[in-house]
């Protein structure tokens, strides 16, 4: 719905976790690193996380696309719709929140290295992190200068899908911290570092699902103004359910090592998904 890398969607038979998708190597920004190059700042994936190619109803897409064209050809007032849309993408086109979170590829890679390299701010500061990443010429610059000298560092554009998913929701977060006036990285509260990963994760999960399903086949209103609404409702409903489990997880996990990030990460992702399911359901039987 109005993402920059969408198409047609996957074919119904694609696998739930495709094989493009990169495995768990690359390594978020330490928050505190004595030495970038050391392998004890590495993140490691947890061991239960097989690399899983599993088959797939070829029509499993079929009730998600059904019900978004619903939602849309309502104007947004079908809510029942839109819920048993993102149930229904989650619980049977993704197979569940452990599935769909694996799907998420190098958006969860992205995220953990956003995560870190905001938590190395706060604690360092915004010189002292760049330095560590030979970024220094960026210190003093305006935010969206850092964050697009970081783009690379992030989220690296490798050509997939998968990537451009994660590089177009860091992109949508750096838009989205200008219009909320968060400008000064040197002065980031907890609270708003927390801000700027919901944003991110919010994305993520948008585009993901935009592109799973293929925008194309959905009938969104001609008017540009009206699709962009319905846009933001569908992003609404993602963040609310984002923003319930990173809470969560900062309630278990408030104080992160540099090996937990994306393990935190995942887990966000996980419960965000979970959530979501929960939420549409209730929406649908409402």
């Amino acid at each position: 719905m109005g993402t920059s890398t969408a198409y047609s969607g996957p074919g119904g038979d694609t696998p739930l976790i495709p094989s493009w998708l990169e495995p768990d190597t690359a390594a978020p920004i330490p928050t505190n690193p004595p030495d970038l190059q050391s392998p004890d700042t590495v993140p490691q994936a947890p061991e239960d996380r097989p690399a899983l190619i599993l088959p797939a109803d070829p029509n499993r897409f079929r009730g998600v696309r059904t019900n978004l064209t619903k939602f849309a050809r309502s104007g947004g007032t079908d809510k029942a719709s839109l819920g048993r849309a993102v149930s229904k993408y989650i619980s049977q086109a993704s197979g569940g929140p452990r599935q769909a979170t694996l799907r998420m590829g190098a958006s969860r890679q992205a995220g953990a290295a956003l995560y870190s390299f905001l938590s190395s701010v706060q604690e360092n500061g915004v010189r002292e992190t760049l330095r560590q990443l030979n970024l220094e010429s960026l210190a003093g610059r305006p935010i969206n200068d850092v964050f697009l000298g970081l783009a690379d560092h992030i989220c690296p554009d490798g050509g997939t899908v998968d990537e451009g998913i994660a590089r177009e929701a860091f992109i949508e977060t750096m838009v989205e911290l200008t219009e909320q006036g968060l400008t000064d990285l040197d002065a980031l509260t907890p609270s708003q570092i927390q801000t700027v990963f919901e944003m991110f994760a919010t994305h993520a999960i948008e585009a993901r699902l935009c592109n799973d399903i293929g925008t194309k086949t959905v009938m969104m209103p001609a008017n540009a103004q009206a699709a962009i609404m319905l846009q933001g409702q569908l992003r609404d409903f993602i963040r609310n359910g984002v923003s319930d489990a990173l809470a969560k997880a900062l309630e278990e996990t408030p104080v992160l090592t540099q090996n937990q990030v994306l393990s935190f990460v995942d887990s966000v992702y996980e419960r965000a998904f979970g959530i979501l399911q929960i939420l549409g359901d209730t929406e649908a039987n409402q």
